[in-house]
């Protein structure tokens, strides 16, 4: 088994930007973690096979949580692979599924509610854009402690950024998939994008269970893996 970062470089307002989406290797088969922004879907394959590997070959899709950076272009990828099995945690698969109103669009609606005229036309339209998200079946969920991936993956809950969040522990590997539980900051783990979480004390609690796997790499979503040469220092 391997995990493979995938930088994923893309401009806006005309500064570019990364996110760095995980491709995990097992045997013949891939699964990847997290999609992207709406559209992205080229982007991602395009790296997939700069990495050496065939789109095709992708068994499943395993979704972190629901935000438009990490299942925009999920529709996508399953138009095109309708056989890819998608993988979310039991509290974002209403989300994802369009059974249930997402976090992140209550909050951004709250959020807009409140703000001045002039931030009005960009709240608006980051609202526009989480009610034009394509909503999908989720075929499998998963719970904190569970194992997947022949057993090689185990299901850590990382709650804070959004209620349902998980991360992805591989004890063989040494590694972790953070998602938005953590991101890579100088060099150090911190909270992802505290402004946004929903449950910021949470967030801290579940960025220290990271940290305390004392995991040698971190696949940081946002700003790319950090990796500790003997494992994390325990905080």
């Amino acid at each position: 088994m391997n995990i493979i970062e995938l930088p994923i470089e893309f401009e806006y307002n005309g500064q570019s930007y990364f996110i760095y989406p995980s491709l995990i290797v097992s045997g013949e088969e891939l699964t990847l973690v997290d999609t992207g922004y709406p559209l992205f879907m080229p982007l991602i394959e395009n790296e997939i096979r700069k990495q050496g590997y065939d789109p095709g070959s992708l068994k499943n899709i395993l979704i972190t949580h629901y935000d438009d950076d990490h299942i925009g272009a999920l529709s996508d990828f399953l138009v095109k692979f309708p056989s890819v099995t998608v993988i979310a945690s039991e509290v974002e698969a209403p989300y994802i599924s369009g059974k249930m109103k997402s976090e992140r669009l209550v909050q951004a609606e709250a959020l807009l509610a409140q703000m001045p005229e002039e931030e009005q036309a960009s709240g608006q339209e980051f609202v526009q854009l989480l009610e034009d998200l394509k909503h999908v079946p989720v075929d499998r969920t998963v719970r904190d402690g569970e194992w997947i991936l022949e057993g090689q993956c185990q299901i850590i809950a990382t709650p804070g950024h959004t209620s349902g969040h998980i991360s992805l522990y591989f004890p063989v590997l040494n590694s972790v998939i953070t998602g938005d539980a953590a991101v890579n900051e100088q060099n150090e783990l911190a909270v992802a994008n505290p402004q946004y979480c929903l449950d910021l004390r949470s967030a801290e609690q579940s960025l220290k269970r990271l940290k305390d796997l004392n995991a040698s790499v971190y696949y940081c979503y946002h700003e790319g893996k950090l990796v500790y040469e003997n494992g994390a220092q325990q905080t």
